[in-house]
């Protein structure tokens, strides 16, 4: 495959200093509320990149479900690769890429558990399948096939009625608390808008960087 024609230009907004937030959080929440309006397909998705214990870097998308002075909370499997890596080396970095709008997020930090009652309230809110699949999965571990997890779900339904799945222990959410953003336009000659906050004493720094 040539893909070295395969190009587009972006040229649908442009940043300047003076329109931005004083604080990453209420930049975040603006931009991610023009996303909502502008369409943007699951605009909580987002890559969370850890390091993994071969030394590479891992990477998959899950789905914000909070976010607030505390930080950006989701919920997974804690016995997960992700869940190993992150107990190995609690520093990742999220990134949302809404290519819709020409634009990305990039957040840095260091990952703590949310509390046990977070969790349990979250996970009680969540669809009955998506519970029962919850504890049907030993997520990221080899299975023979597909039927492995169809007979533990019916297993499952037959157990537990809706209304009535209890989390398992080893399930729950992280919240990332942040010390960096870039906030990233595309713009026209691949000249992007690119700002980075940086915590620094408890004030979050601005500056523009070269694209």
């Amino acid at each position: 495959m040539d893909l070295s024609d395969f190009r587009k230009e972006y040229a649908a907004h442009g940043i300047d200093r003076h329109e931005l937030h004083a604080e990453p959080l209420a930049q975040f929440k603006a931009w991610f509320d023009q996303a909502k309006t502008a369409g943007v397909v699951e605009p909580n998705a987002m890559v969370l990149s850890t390091l993994g214990l071969d030394g590479f870097p891992s990477s998959r998308t899950v789905l914000l479900k909070a976010a607030d002075e505390r930080g950006f909370s989701f919920f997974t499997n804690y016995d997960s690769k992700k869940g190993e890596e992150i107990a190995a080396n609690p520093r990742v970095t999220l990134l949302f890429p809404w290519f819709s709008l020409e634009r990305q997020i990039h957040i840095t930090g260091s990952l703590i558990k949310t509390s046990d009652e977070e969790s349990v309230a979250y996970f009680a809110r969540r669809p009955y399948g998506s519970q029962l699949g919850a504890l049907a999965s030993d997520q990221s571990d080899v299975i023979a096939d597909r039927k492995v997890l169809e007979a533990r779900l019916a297993d499952l339904k037959a157990k537990y009625p809706e209304g009535q799945v209890p989390k398992p222990p080893h399930w729950g959410g992280y919240r990332l608390v942040p010390t960096s953003f870039e906030f990233w336009q595309g713009r026209t000659n691949r000249l992007h808008d690119r700002f980075h906050y940086s915590l620094n004493k408890g004030v979050w720094d601005i500056v523009r960087l070269s694209p």
